[in-house]
C-alpha cells in the first residue's frame, strides 16, 4: 500500500505550466493496466496492458450548445488521485459481494468541468462531470477508441426496417442482433451498433466496450465511419417532434429531431465510457465493471422479491387437456396461475391483450383481473402485468398507484426501443415511480442494462438480447446455438438479460423450424435447462406452456429449484462462440450449468470450488441420441469424487446441468 500511495503522490506533483502539454500515468491497483492521459490542445488517453497497447491514442471532447468546448483547447486548475478498495454487498446480483479496488485521477478544468479516470485491474472507465450552476445543452459528445491494429470484432449491428441511408433512420431499434464477427475493418460504416461489443486483442486478450450510470442521457452507439481500426460514440440528437406511431401505437416515433444530444442540469454526472480487459475469455465472465460504476440504491429495497414467473405469451396460451376454451380469459390465467403454485413459482405474466393499448385502466371483458388477484394471492403467487411503452408513459404514477393499490407485483413494459435522453430518462423515471409503489419491473423491447439495476433494485430485468422469442419465427439461418455461448461474454457483462428459456420441445439443425404458434428450440433440452444456471435473469420466465411442462416434471421440478440471483459465481471454463462452464452458489447448494456450440464437446470439469468433504450431484445431461432427438436427456445421481473431477459429454448444441449439495452423515 505505501508503495502505491508515494507513487501517486509522486505523480500529483509532477507537474508543469496550467498551459502546457500534461502526460499523465494511472496505474491499476496490481499495476498490469495503465492509463496514459495526454493534455495538449486537446484531451487523449491510450491504454495499455503489461506494455502492450490496447487503445492508442484517443481523443475525447464535449461540445456545448454555449460555445464551450470540454477536453479541446483544455486549461487544467488541477489534478489528483486517490486510492479506493471496498467491499460493496449487492442487492439483486450474480454474487453477494464484490470487491471495488480502483485508483482514481481528477482532472479539474476552467470552464466548469471535471475529467474523471478510472483504472480497476479488470478495466478503465472515464466520465465527464460538470460543475456549471445552470442548465446547458450538449451538442456533440466525442468518445474515439482506437485500436493499435486491425483486430476482429463481434459486432451487433443495429437492425433498421428503416434501411441505412443514414445513421439517425437506425435510431428506431429492438437492441435485438447477432453478432457478426469480422476484422474492424470490414464493418458496415453504413451502419451502427449497439454496446456491449468486444475486440480480440494480441496475445488472446479481450476488450469489450460499454457503458454505465446512464440516467438521463442518450445512449452510447459504435460506429467505424471510416472502415478502418477505429470506433466512434455516436448519440442519438434529442428527439424535436414525436408522436404516437398510427402503424403500433404501443410506440413512439420521432418525426424529426434536435441539433444537439442532450439537455443538462447543473452539476450533472455523465456516463462512464468503460473498457474492460481481460487476458481470456473465461476472465470475462466473472467482471463486475458495470455494476461497480454505477450510482447506489437509495432506501429499503428488502421487500424486492425476485424469481421465476410462468409466462403466457411465447406459448401462445397453448394449453392441452383441460376443460375450458384457452385464452386471453380468466379460466386460462387460473390455470396459469395453479400451475405456478404447484411448481413453486412466485409469478406469472399476463402478457399483451389484457387490456386496451391505449387505456390501460381498460381490462377487457374476458378477464375479471379482481378475482384472479384475489384468486392468485390464496395460491401465494404474485401477477406481474405486460404495459406498452405510450400507454404507460402517459400517466405513470397514477397507472403505478392503481394497480398497486389492486395487488398487481409488478409490470413488464415494452416497445421502448430507442435510447435517446428522453427515452433513457423515461426508464429512470419508471423504476423510481414504480419503486415507490412497491413494484417491480422487467423492462423489455429496450437496450442493454447500464447499471440501472444497482440504482432501483426493483428493476429485475432488461431485454436487449435476441433471445427465445426470436425462434417463433426465426429461421436456421439464425444460428441461436452459437449465439447463446457468445452472449455471456459480452451482452450479460452489461447485466440481465429477458431472454426467456425453458422450451421443452426441442430441435437439432436439421428438424428445426420456426412455429409461431408452437414454438421449439434449436439444441437439446439441458441446454434450456443450462441456460438457467448461465444467464443472468433475476426474474426468470418458463417461456412454455403449463401443459409441456407438466408432461416434463422431472425438468420442470429442476429449473422450478434454481435460484435467480446468487452468493457466488465462478466462470469454470469457455471459449467465446464454442462453450461455457459456470458455477453459482445460493446458500449451501451449488447449480452449475455447461452449453456447447453445434460441435459436439467433451469436457472435465474441475469442482474442485466445492472445497473438502463429500458431495452428491443431481446431473441431467444429454442422452445418447440427443444429436437426433434434441429432448433426449439422462438424469443420474453421483456421488463427485474426492479429486473432484467430472467428465461431460455434450452434443451438438447441448447442455448439462448439476446440482451439487455437500452430504450429510448421522453421528
Amino acid at each position: 500500500m505505501t508503495k502505491k500511495i508515494s507513487t501517486w503522490i509522486s505523480i500529483l506533483f509532477f507537474s508543469g505550466s496550467l498551459f502546457s502539454q500534461e502526460n499523465i500515468k494511472l496505474k491499476s491497483p496490481n499495476e498490469k493496466l495503465s492509463i496514459s492521459v495526454q493534455i495538449s490542445d486537446v484531451v487523449n488517453y491510450a491504454l495499455s496492458f503489461d506494455d502492450d497497447i490496447i487503445v492508442e491514442n484517443s481523443q475525447i471532447s464535449m461540445k456545448l450548445a454555449n460555445g464551450k468546448h470540454w477536453g479541446i483547447k483544455p486549461r487544467l486548475r488541477s489534478k489528483k488521485m486517490f486510492y479506493k478498495n471496498e467491499k460493496i454487498s449487492t442487492c439483486i446480483y450474480k454474487k453477494s459481494e464484490i470487491q471495488n479496488e480502483y485508483n482514481e485521477l481528477i482532472l479539474k478544468f476552467h470552464d466548469n468541468y471535471n475529467l474523471i479516470f478510472r483504472a480497476y485491474n479488470e478495466g478503465m472507465a472515464w466520465r465527464f462531470e460538470s460543475e456549471m450552476k445552470t442548465d446547458f445543452i450538449v451538442n456533440e459528445e466525442q468518445a474515439t477508441f482506437n485500436f493499435p491494429r486491425n483486430f476482429k470484432a463481434y459486432i451487433p449491428y443495429v437492425k433498421s426496417s428503416a434501411g441505412y441511408e443514414n445513421l439517425q433512420g437506425q435510431l428506431m431499434t429492438s437492441f435485438e442482433s447477432l453478432y457478426e464477427y469480422i476484422h474492424l475493418s470490414e464493418w458496415d460504416d453504413k451502419r451502427l451498433a449497439f454496446a456491449p461489443i468486444m475486440v480480440e486483442c494480441d496475445k488472446g486478450r479481450k476488450v469489450v466496450i460499454t457503458e454505465a450510470d446512464l440516467i438521463n442521457y442518450p445512449g452510447m452507439y459504435l460506429h467505424n465511419k471510416n472502415k478502418g481500426k477505429t470506433l466512434y460514440g455516436f448519440f442519438a440528437p434529442y428527439p424535436d417532434v414525436v408522436q404516437q406511431n398510427s402503424k403500433d401505437i404501443r410506440e413512439e416515433i420521432i418525426l424529426s429531431r434536435k441539433n444537439y444530444i442532450a439537455k443538462c442540469s447543473p452539476n450533472t454526472c455523465f456516463p462512464w465510457r468503460i473498457i474492460i480487459v481481460a487476458k481470456s475469455d473465461v476472465e470475462l465472465l466473472g467482471n463486475d465493471m458495470v455494476y461497480k460504476l454505477s450510482t447506489p440504491a437509495k432506501g429499503d429495497f428488502s421487500w424486492v422479491k425476485p424469481g421465476k414467473v410462468t409466462w403466457d405469451w411465447w406459448n401462445a396460451l397453448n394449453l392441452f387437456g383441460v376443460d375450458f376454451k384457452t385464452g386471453i380469459n380468466t379460466d386460462t390465467y387460473k390455470y396459469y396461475i395453479d400451475f405456478a403454485s404447484q411448481n413453486g413459482l412466485e409469478y406469472i405474466i399476463m402478457d399483451e391483450g389484457w387490456s386496451d393499448l391505449n387505456n390501460l385502466y381498460q381490462v377487457v371483458p374476458e378477464i375479471d383481473l379482481k378475482n384472479l388477484i384475489a384468486y392468485s394471492a390464496t395460491k401465494n403467487v404474485g401477477i406481474i402485468l405486460w404495459l406498452p411503452y405510450y400507454g404507460f408513459a402517459k400517466d405513470m404514477e397514477n397507472i403505478c398507484k392503481y394497480y398497486s393499490e389492486m395487488g398487481i407485483k409488478g409490470f413488464k413494459i415494452d416497445f421502448m426501443n430507442r435510447d435517446d435522453q428522453p427515452m433513457v430518462y423515461f426508464h429512470y423515471q419508471a423504476a423510481k415511480i414504480a419503486a415507490k409503489y412497491h413494484l417491480l419491473v422487467d423492462f423489455h423491447g429496450t437496450y442493454k442494462p447500464t447499471g440501472l439495476q444497482r440504482t432501483f433494485p426493483n428493476v429485475l430485468n432488461f431485454e436487449g438480447v435476441f433471445g427465445l422469442e426470436n425462434m417463433k419465427w426465426s429461421g436456421i439461418e439464425h444460428d441461436m446455438v452459437t449465439y447463446d455461448v457468445t452472449l455471456p461474454f459480452i451482452r450479460l457483462l452489461a447485466g440481465p438479460a429477458d431472454y426467456t428459456p425453458g422450451a421443452m420441445c426441442n430441435a437439432n439443425k436439421e428438424n428445426y423450424r420456426p412455429v409461431h404458434s408452437q414454438p421449439m428450440s434449436q439444441g437439446t433440452r439441458c441446454r434450456q435447462l443450462a441456460q438457467y444456471i448461465i444467464f443472468d435473469s433475476p426474474l426468470c420466465m418458463l417461456a412454455d406452456s403449463p401443459s409441456n411442462y407438466q408432461k416434463e416434471q422431472e425438468c420442470t421440478q429442476f429449473i422450478s429449484r434454481i435460484p435467480t440471483v446468487w452468493d457466488e459465481t465462478i466462470a469454470l471454463e469457455g471459449k467465446i462462440a464454442q462453450y461455457i462452464a459456470m458455477a453459482r452458489r445460493k446458500d449451501n447448494v451449488w447449480y452449475l450449468g455447461v452449453m456447447t456450440n453445434w460441435n459436439k464437446r467433451d469436457l472435465e470439469l474441475d469442482l474442485s470450488f466445492l472445497g473438502d468433504g463429500m458431495y452428491t450431484a443431481e446431473v441431467f445431461c444429454d442422452g445418447i441420441n440427443a444429436d437426433r432427438v434434441a429432448s433426449d436427456y439422462v438424469r443420474v445421481v453421483k456421488d463427485v469424487s474426492v479429486e473432484k473431477k467430472m467428465k461431460v459429454t455434450l452434443m451438438p448444441g447441448g447442455g448439462c446441468v448439476m446440482r451439487i449439495e455437500k452430504k450429510q452423515y448421522r453421528k
